[in-house]
């Protein structure tokens, strides 16, 4: 009897339980029926050794955009019954989301996904859990603006995750710290992040041509944030290149950067003030390439590095021009075109805007001539044949200076005594002031001028100061110079001593016999040691140079200093020959003092270690009788001198 019962029990509720599972299966299944069980925190299930969660958080799901939209079968659709013994299968977003589906089935993720080597971003890295994705206007969504480089990041900055796809995480670390990157950091909306770039679901790599990256793409890409930018850049000749399809011409990412973008005014930018010349524009037109492809001139930035816009420039100058300043920024245009800034007709603006009240005359010039390349203008040749005939005259002068000073500094210095002779005055205390001024400002003058042509030498880091304050330097000891030798003629003019002293440096034919006497006898040729009156012909050379060389540098800077004058006043090609005379001869002068000058101060063993007369305005009576033995009249004076004081020295 209560077999039977049991029995009859065990039916019944069967039957209920068949029952209710065929009426919940003849309708739709809601939310609360899947979470009364799928909420349990506990309900795992191992499935083929892997351990799977089916728990599911309500309330992060009913926050989800899809929580207030779908059940939980319309994703789970092969779900009919509360009584599933088969695990659900894979959710596709497909069904709801055709066309991403394709477009990331044209990705390089969904490539990389096929072939199994790696994992690759889904639909639920990038957008969130399953259960848990927010709609992309929402702060904590995955796809949220603000945190999209956090969500790309979480793959694309992990190094070895992205070396092992024979890539790296370097893009990634370029735009945490790029204009863009740090923009969006601060909360900006506009700040462009990848998807910006490279796109939602269809990303593609930059050499397919579909990619929003791809090298003629890139402008348009640019274009939807910098849309004013890129419609001037498509118009320029770059634009225009790349719009008949010229692969060399450079789009924004060749001169921006491409993860690394900074601002032009961060010194580390490609399109910073310093760096646009010499790293950005010369990477196309310094080099051959564009001239062999396209018959464009090569050598411009060196030229242009050569000028004093690019020696300015690499000492540190923020205002000296560079190729933007002159060429426009996203503008550029040839010089043939009439809207260039470059163009002949508006050359004068262009300049104008550093050099206030330049007009045509003075923009007449070729600006970029470099070394090698020929040209008709008369500026061009006349600077070229400058060049040529200064480096002939620098190494036959010199070269002569040097083997005459060497042939007379072995001789003597075998012959040399030590001596302890009486002293007479050999320079005045003016004539000691006039050289002292002398001396300082030209030597001041070589080094702030030789640092501005050569601004990674040792003595222009030494300087340290900068081309404002080299340049101000640079002019004030220029002014020191002339006005010492205002002064001089004045001197030579008015004062007794000084007249004297011009007609004893005065020039005459026996200077050239005494020359070759003295080659002769310091090389043993003649036995006869030739005698001088009171300057000998080395040093009437070196004053009369002296006076040369101060007049010509003092003219050409003085020109140079105000080249918008002379530019306007004769024509440009004026200032180039003056640029080129006074360089030339400094580096004459400057080698003339060291060969020359310094070997009768210091080198001649008669007076080593050094001839003080520069100093105290002494020197040694019979030294001075061995060298100026026909200046009977000084020499008189000086035993005069010491007769009537009793002392050796007067």
């Amino acid at each position: 009897m209560n077999s039977a019962r049991r029995i009859l029990c065990q039916t019944l509720a069967l039957s209920l339980f068949i029952w209710a599972s065929a009426s919940h299966a003849a309708q739709k299944l809601k939310n609360e029926d899947c979470l009364a069980c799928h909420a349990d925190a506990t309900l795992t299930k191992d499935m083929n050794g892997k351990q799977v969660s089916l728990t599911v958080d309500e309330k992060k799901l009913n926050h989800s955009v899809h929580g207030t939209m779908f059940t939980c079968v319309d994703c789970h659709k092969d779900v009919k019954s509360l009584v599933h013994e088969t695990p659900p299968q894979k959710v596709t977003c497909a069904g709801c989301h055709a066309d991403a589906q394709l477009a990331y089935s044209h990705s390089n993720h969904s490539k990389v996904s096929k072939t199994g080597k790696m994992p690759a971003a889904n639909c639920e890295d990038c957008h969130g859990g399953v259960h848990e994705i927010l709609a992309t206007n929402d702060a904590r969504s995955l796809i949220n603006h603000a945190n999209i480089p956090a969500t790309c990041g979480r793959c694309h900055g992990q190094k070895f995750l992205m070396e092992s796809n024979g890539e790296t995480n370097q893009p990634f670390l370029s735009y945490q710290d790029s204009v863009h990157g740090r923009a969006t950091e601060k909360g900006s909306t506009k700040a462009a992040v990848c998807t910006d770039c490279h796109g939602s679901h269809q990303i593609l790599a930059a050499n397919d041509d579909q990619s929003s990256i791809s090298k003629f793409k890139i402008p348009a890409t640019c274009g939807t944030c910098h849309s004013d930018i890129t419609k001037t850049f498509n118009q320029s000749i770059h634009g225009q290149a790349i719009a008949r399809g010229n692969g060399m011409s450079p789009v924004c990412t060749d001169c921006h950067g491409i993860h690394s973008i900074k601002s032009h005014q961060d010194p580390n930018s490609p399109v910073a003030e310093q760096n646009v010349s010499r790293d950005t524009c010369a990477r196309c037109h310094e080099g051959v390439r564009l001239s062999r492809e396209f018959g464009l001139p090569g050598n411009r930035v060196s030229s242009y590095m050569d000028s004093y816009h690019g020696l300015a420039s690499q000492g540190g100058s923020v205002v000296a021009a560079n190729c933007s300043s002159c060429h426009g920024v996203h503008n550029i245009l040839p010089s043939n075109d009439p809207h260039s800034t470059v163009n002949v007709a508006n050359l004068d603006a262009t300049c104008g805007k550093c050099h206030k009240g330049a007009t045509q005359k003075f923009t007449l010039t070729k600006v970029h001539l470099a070394d090698g390349v020929h040209s008709n203008d008369i500026d061009s040749i006349a600077v070229r044949w400058i060049r040529i005939l200064y480096i002939v005259l620098i190494i036959l002068v010199i070269g002569a200076m040097f083997v005459h000073n060497a042939i007379i500094w072995r001789s003597k210095l075998a012959a040399r005594r030590r001596a302890h002779p009486a002293m007479m005055v050999r320079m005045t205390v003016n004539q000691r002031w006039q050289h002292l001024v002398l001396l300082s400002s030209f030597i001041i003058l070589v080094i702030t001028g030789f640092a501005l042509k050569f601004p990674d030498s040792w003595f222009a880091q030494m300087l340290g100061m900068g081309e404002h304050w080299r340049s101000i330097i640079h002019r004030v000891a220029g002014v020191a110079l002339i006005a010492a030798g205002i002064y001089h003629v004045f001197y030579v003019v008015a004062a007794r001593e000084g007249r004297r002293l011009l007609c004893d440096l005065a020039p005459a034919p026996r200077d050239a016999f005494d020359a070759l006497k003295t080659m002769r006898y310091y090389l043993g040729l003649s036995p006869t040691k030739p005698e001088f009156g009171r300057f000998s012909y080395a040093e009437k050379a070196e004053y009369w140079a002296l006076v040369w060389g101060t007049a010509l540098m003092g003219v050409t800077g003085i020109m140079l200093w105000a080249k918008v004058w002379v530019g306007n006043l004769l024509a440009r090609w004026w200032v180039d020959i003056a640029t080129t005379v006074h360089f030339y001869e400094a580096i004459l002068a400057t080698l003339a003092i060291l060969v020359w000058h310094f070997y009768q101060v210091f080198f001649d063993p008669d007076v080593y270690p050094m001839n003080g007369a520069w100093w105290d305005g002494k020197m040694p009576v019979d030294h001075y009788r061995e060298e100026h033995g026909l200046d009977t009249e000084s020499i008189a004076e000086a035993e005069a001198q010491q007769k009537g004081s009793g002392s050796t020295e007067p």
